[in-house]
């Protein structure tokens, strides 16, 4: 099983940048999936969530600037982020889970700067 982000990086607040997550070992489309992030001394927090039927939840302060997608065809997920703000910096992860077996990715730092 493997769960690989990508896309992270550096950011100007205002700008937009899109993770992406390649998952391989297990099927996509029998999990739920999620983006979670983790800022410098804060604990681990769940961004966005998108079900196995395409159903999405986001947390309050990224509602309406970030998206969550998934592609069961090219087992991959996705989080597309606008409008970007310094405290979006974080180490973001992938996530999957179906009943009480979940997956973890390693992690892709992202940093919004001016």
């Amino acid at each position: 099983v493997q769960l690989v982000e990508s896309g992270g990086g550096l950011v100007q607040p205002g700008g937009p940048l899109t993770l992406s997550c390649l998952t391989s070992g297990f099927t996509l489309n029998a999990y739920a999936a999620s983006w979670y992030r983790q800022a410098p001394g804060k604990e681990r927090e769940l961004v966005a969530n998108i079900s196995t039927s395409g159903s999405v939840d986001y947390e309050a302060s990224v509602k309406g600037r970030f998206t969550i997608t998934r592609d069961n065809a090219k087992n991959t997920v996705a989080l597309q982020m606008s409008s970007m703000k310094p405290e979006d910096t974080a180490v973001y992860y992938c996530s999957v889970t179906r009943s009480w077996t979940g997956y973890w990715g390693q992690g892709t730092q992202v940093t919004v700067f001016s």
